[in-house]
């Protein structure tokens, strides 16, 4: 019978000597959407990473004309580094069960990532209104490229974002809320320091 009951045991539900968690606590335990995300971000890291190098191999060819730079290009930075730390804040508040901060976070975050979104679009507008297309080098073509690739990034978060804030005025569980800040604030960090490599490459070469 001890052999039939060790079968049937289910050792996720017990606290063990060993340490492992109780069923429902699983603070010591890397839950699987981090997991995903990071080796999201992993790819994504590679994917600028190949695209980076790319740029520095084609600027060494002669028909490489840098495009000028575009003192909006300063703020949309200081939007985005307001944004991940706005989405740190919220999460931390968060914790501490600061609820009336945590909606003005939820806000705040939203609006400081479409601002940075919009920016980069007045961006690309004023480039083409002085002429810098697309297609007219190659050095406009990776600007184009690499600022869209990393914007639709940032709107793919935007979107998640948005979801928290649907998950939080639908009454979800709080550790769920924990868990989706938590998420999201990474992600954004991760966004800004790629940005922050972007920007420097695109203002100095």
């Amino acid at each position: 019978m001890s052999l039939f009951r060790a079968i049937l045991e289910k050792p996720w539900k017990q606290q063990t000597a060993s340490g492992l968690p109780a069923e429902g606590d699983y603070g010591s335990v890397t839950p699987p959407q981090k997991v995903g995300l990071l080796f999201f971000i992993a790819v994504v890291a590679v994917m600028f990473a190949l695209f980076i190098t790319a740029y520095f191999v084609r600027m060494e060819l002669d028909d490489w004309r840098p495009m000028p730079e575009s003192q909006l290009l300063w703020l949309n930075t200081v939007l985005l580094f307001l944004s991940s730390f706005t989405l740190q804040w919220t999460h931390n508040v968060l914790k501490k069960g600061q609820d009336k901060q945590f909606k003005i976070g939820l806000i705040l975050g939203a609006l400081f990532t479409v601002a940075f979104v919009y920016g980069q679009i007045t961006v690309w507008g004023q480039m083409q209104e002085a002429g810098y297309y697309l297609y007219n080098n190659p050095a406009n073509a990776f600007f184009y490229v690499l600022t869209g690739i990393h914007a639709i990034h940032v709107l793919g978060g935007l979107f998640v974002w948005t979801k928290t804030i649907v998950k939080y005025w639908s009454g979800a569980e709080h550790e769920e809320l924990e868990l989706s800040t938590e998420l999201c604030a990474l992600y954004w960090h991760f966004l800004l320091l790629v940005w922050l490599v972007l920007f420097a490459l695109v203002s100095y070469t």
